[in-house]
């Protein structure tokens, strides 16, 4: 089986890509945004694995 085909995995990759950035060398602005992105990926990757959630004692706004 590909790893690619599990689930998560472009999310795994995303972050990834993410953390590699050298955010010291960028403005910051763009330096904001990759932490909201970071933040915002990483709440995602506990929202779609199962019970993690309720581990986390993570809420959704909507």
């Amino acid at each position: 089986m590909d790893p690619r085909d599990t689930p998560g995995y472009r999310l795994h990759r995303a972050l990834s890509n993410l953390n590699s950035i050298d955010t010291e060398q960028l403005d910051s602005p763009d330096q904001e945004r990759i932490e909201k992105a970071t933040m915002l990926l990483e709440q995602v990757g506990l929202l779609s694995q199962p019970g993690a959630s309720a581990e986390a004692n993570v809420t959704v706004d909507s």
